[in-house]
């Protein structure tokens, strides 16, 4: 036994509750210790060395190091203390906060047992239910459609389909989205995700002048309101971009203090180091390297005020469902607390998605955010999918180490994303082949998560890094793959009304070169088989497990099964 490997930490990724008397318990051990059994003893605080409960873990998610043991409790009293008793080739140690012991004294537990000391209702993390049978789909806004024919045009600088620059405009707009809506209903969205719409003088709007202004360019705050009402008729949630890290150097905030310096009443609203912000010199904290984007000071109440003032007068003027938050890692924690808290006060079932490429881990245990976009499961998948620098086991074990980062919770909101705005588009990563686009956007649909899919995904358009990851959708359906649409669609229609692939626990495992990934509730299963190699792979079932995507006989050479087994109640 592997002692060094072992880990608990209670009231964390490793204990959390679910509800106001369900709790989630997990251990962490070797994976190479295939033969241990985990046994959680357990029991109310209070009589806890007169009357003790035990129940053995299961065996749930392995990785590349470590395997996870988990159980969901139903606790009678959530006063609740416990130990883990782990017993491996005929002998037995124990597990508590005296870390691992031959013995344990249980007359003396309250000195050293784990404990959950009680369940606060308002410290459960809810799932924003919603969330689970969503299909995200994401929109740059400047390239998606250009609906309204009789704005002021005179900004537009390139040809809709030429390839972008980083300073050129095609002229997308609200209206467009507006107009493509019956579209995305039949392609099976139910969520839109939208680049910032807000005054500023890019196409991309990551640099706002003023946030209660709707981008000329895009519309007006009626477009808005028109377009979340209209989609909410189609069945389809809208959430908005927020910037709040950072803004335009021709704020008027910030143009006040480049004017007065320390007299401005809005100096301590940035960092500055000086006693006036000199563009030239760059003498005050700013997004990256860009000098236009001077970086709000976000631990400033003032500062905070102003934000939070935007996020959710933006819930009261359009009835938006959430936001995604852009470069949320470089805001205060402080800020991002008070936000939730506001935010979810004006519309409980708002979503708060931060941008985070990284384990997002201190920002997603139920104070700030409900989950991240998702960028490692995107590296997982070019690496998988696209590079082949991993075969189905490792991609097993990295999906496994990916959900152990986060408590159930999270990972049923997760933007579970294959590209974006900021990377290289999916399909040209995999080297233009529509098969694994395609067999990539199978998983995502049966992963735990909310799927996101780029604009444009569906009709396989390329392109690299930003800017070239910003290209035109191609409207002219004669240039369109239909059967990978169809295929497409009929994956987001799997995803969108199937219980199990909501609300179902998972496993993910490799066996003979397939991936499998299985989602089960107590009254169906659904199973994808994934096969990436060049030979088809015999998988047969028996005849409780309906097909639903594929071959019966077997998974075919880079492509993917569906099944559904119906279980009797």
């Amino acid at each position: 036994m592997n002692r060094h490997a072992i880990l608990h930490i209670p009231e964390s990724r490793y204990c959390f509750p679910i509800s106001t008397d369900e709790v989630v318990i997990r251990l962490r051990t070797s994976r190479f210790d295939d033969e241990l059994k985990v046994s959680l003893i357990y029991g109310m605080k209070y009589n806890f060395q007169e009357k003790q409960n035990c129940v053995e873990l299961e065996l749930r998610y392995t990785d590349s190091l470590y395997n996870y043991y988990e159980i969901h409790l139903k606790l009678d009293d959530v006063r609740m203390v416990y130990v883990f008793r782990l017993e491996e080739k005929g002998k037995t140690v124990y597990y508590s906060e005296d870390g691992i012991t031959d013995g344990y004294n249980f007359n003396q537990a309250f000195y050293n047992c784990f404990q959950l000391p009680y369940i606060n209702e308002v410290d459960v993390m809810p799932t924003v239910d919603w969330m689970r049978g969503t299909v995200f789909y994401q929109i740059f806004v400047d390239r998606f459609c250009l609906g309204n024919k009789d704005k002021d045009m005179s900004y537009i600088n390139m040809k809709w389909g030429d390839k972008p620059t980083g300073k050129a405009h095609a002229g997308g707009d609200l209206r467009g989205i507006i107009n493509k809506l019956d579209y995305l209903e039949k392609l099976g969205i139910s969520g839109l995700y939208l680049t910032p719409i807000f005054e500023s003088n890019t196409n991309h709007k990551y640099d706002i002048i003023d946030y209660k202004k709707i981008d000329p360019q895009f519309g007006t705050a009626k477009d808005l309101v028109e377009l979340v009402e209209k989609a909410h008729a189609h069945g389809i949630r809208v959430i908005l971009d927020a910037v709040f890290n950072h803004c335009d150097k021709d704020m008027a905030q910030f143009k006040d203090v480049r004017e007065k310096g320390r007299e401005s009443k809005y100096y301590d609203w940035f960092i500055i180091h000086g006693d006036k912000p000199d563009i030239k010199k760059r003498n005050y904290e700013c997004f990256a390297s860009c000098e236009g984007m001077p970086k709000m000071n976000t631990g400033n109440p003032e500062v905070q005020d102003f934000l939070i003032d935007i996020a959710t007068y933006w819930i009261d003027a359009a009835n938006i469902d959430g936001w995604r938050l852009d470069v949320a890692d470089e805001v205060s924690h402080d800020f991002w607390r008070r936000f939730r808290k506001e935010v979810k006060a004006r519309k409980t079932d708002a979503v708060i998605i931060g941008e985070n490429w990284h384990d997002a881990y201190p920002s997603l245990m139920g104070d700030q955010q409900d989950s991240i976009m998702n960028y490692a499961y995107t590296k997982t998948c070019i690496d998988y999918f696209a590079k082949n620098t991993a075969n189905a086991k490792e991609t097993a074990e990295k999906l496994n180490s990916l959900l152990m980062r986060n408590t159930e919770q999270v990972n049923n909101m997760m933007l579970n994303l294959l590209d974006s705005h900021d990377t290289h588009r999916f399909f040209t990563e995999t080297g233009c082949n529509k098969k694994r686009l395609e067999d990539a956007i199978a998983l995502t649909m049966v992963m735990p998560g909310t799927p996101c899919i780029y604009y444009g995904d569906e009709i396989a358009i390329e392109g690299g890094y930003d800017p070239d990851s910003r290209r035109c959708f191609d409207w002219d359906e004669s240039h369109w793959d239909k059967e990978l649409w169809s295929n497409i669609q009929r994956l987001i229609a799997l995803k969108k009304n199937e219980d199990a692939l909501h609300y179902g626990d998972v496993s993910i495992t490799a066996e003979d070169n397939l991936l499998l990934i299985s989602r089960n509730t107590e009254s169906e299963s659904i199973i994808l088989a994934m096969n990436l190699t060049e030979k088809d792979i015999k998988m047969h079932k028996n005849t409780d497990w309906k097909l639903l995507i594929g071959d019966a006989n077997a998974v075919r050479s880079n492509g993917y099964s569906v099944w559904k087994k119906e279980k009797k109640r």
